[in-house]
């Protein structure tokens, strides 16, 4: 039996998007299963997709990027916001992540919030990993690259674990708004968000408790 797949690529890079449409071509030469790929290379072309999914309720697999541009409304901050949505939107749906980012506090909050199949680096991604990947991943077998794994294995326990808010706040401070100007663009009271930027101090062990500094943290720690 034939299985089909409705497939999305969320990837800004060209040959990137071509070395995964490669792969899946091999893949399904040598398995009986099919692909139909759609391409979004930016955070708005993804919402796109995803809304014109909803309408037919399919997307089945899903390869993700995580560094990318902001929506144009500024909803959706890089491919955790999109992976996060596409988990609550399609429950069964398969997500391979590849990313650049390296750092273990960033991989981790990835494993956390968007729950991937697959976690791939790109720095290792090479055509045997990918098909390999893809292969497990749509028999319902979890693949990590040998970094991922490693991590996943030591069971790394930290509290950079931050959610869709936190990372609406550091955007928006990094962007040049004042805390005082933050509850016009989030839904907190001054309260809660010099509370969230307590949390987020400590989490990033921030000793001089300014924006700047914060906003270094976090990128040093690949949040932004």
């Amino acid at each position: 039996m034939i299985k089909s797949f409705h497939t999305l690529i969320i990837e800004d890079h060209q040959l990137i998007i071509d070395g995964y449409k490669r792969a899946l071509k091999y893949v399904a030469s040598k398995n009986n299963v099919v692909f139909t790929t759609h391409v979004a290379k930016n955070c708005d072309e993804a919402d796109e997709e995803i809304k014109h999914a909803l309408d037919t309720r399919i997307i089945d697999l899903v390869f993700l990027d995580i560094s990318l541009p902001p929506s144009s409304n500024g909803k959706l901050l890089s491919g955790d916001d999109l992976g996060i949505k596409l988990r609550n939107l399609f429950p069964r749906v398969k997500i391979i992540v590849s990313t650049h980012l390296s750092n273990n506090y960033r991989l981790v909050n990835i494993l956390k919030n968007i729950k991937p199949d697959s976690l791939l680096l790109k720095s290792e991604l090479d055509f045997q990993n990918l098909t390999d990947g893809i292969l497990n991943v749509v028999n319902g077998i979890p693949f990590y690259s040998k970094p991922v794994l490693k991590l996943v294995r030591q069971h790394v326990s930290n509290d950079f674990n931050l959610d869709n808010i936190d990372r609406q706040m550091l955007y928006h401070l990094s962007q040049g708004t004042k805390t005082k100007e933050l509850p016009e663009v989030i839904h907190l009271s001054i309260a809660g968000i010099e509370r969230r930027k307590r949390r987020l101090n400590q989490i990033f062990n921030n000793e001089k408790k300014t924006d700047k500094a914060l906003i270094t943290l976090a990128k040093e720690k690949g949040f932004l």
